[in-house]
């Protein structure tokens, strides 16, 4: 599948969808030294070509800020205390024109974890995280992620059609989804 990058927007955080964690897995927020473990879960996902790499992005984006990684960055842990997943909570200009919203940001599930319905409990506690501090939120992704982009839309988000090649992504992500979206 052709990868175009997409934005979506959920314009109220009323309603979020609440999913419990399967048994055996705990949820939890960042703590000072889990930028590693960050890293090594967005390299598992090849986000990044290794983990060193992860972690210059993580120092740029987060290093600044790492003090509200502490009530924004959740980890789910295996049952033996591993992070396994992660997302953050985020925020930012949502149109570039000054406008701060919520924004689900870097989720990721080690692959041997997915399938075990792990992302909606994440996704859930990430939003009831945005829920109190912002009244709308957005994320990024990008076509061949539609599975994500699937449960995005599920938990109301819509497309936004501001990026070159929106109508294209969107499009496709109908044909691969079997959905309408548009």
């Amino acid at each position: 599948m052709k990868r175009i990058s997409v934005k979506m927007v959920r314009k109220n955080l009323l309603d979020i969808p609440q999913f419990s964690l399967p048994e055996g897995f705990t949820i939890r927020l960042f703590r000072k030294g889990d930028e590693h473990h960050w890293a090594r879960i967005e390299t598992s996902v090849d986000e990044f070509i290794n983990e060193e790499a992860a972690l210059e992005r993580f120092n740029k984006e987060f290093g600044p800020y790492i003090d509200e990684m502490t009530s924004r960055c959740l980890f789910i842990e295996n049952e033996h205390g591993e992070p396994i997943a992660t997302t953050t909570a985020w925020y930012g200009d949502v149109n570039g024109d000054g406008e701060i919203a919520g924004r689900i940001h870097w989720v990721g599930v080690v692959p041997e974890y997915q399938g075990r319905k792990l992302s909606k409990p994440l996704l859930s506690a990430a939003m009831n995280i945005l829920a109190d501090h912002h009244s709308k939120a957005y994320l990024t992704s990008q076509t061949t992620s539609y599975q994500a982009i699937n449960m995005y839309i599920n938990y109301g988000f819509e497309p936004d059609l501001t990026l070159p090649n929106s109508q294209e992504a969107w499009s496709l992500l109908e044909d691969v989804l079997n959905r309408s979206i548009l």
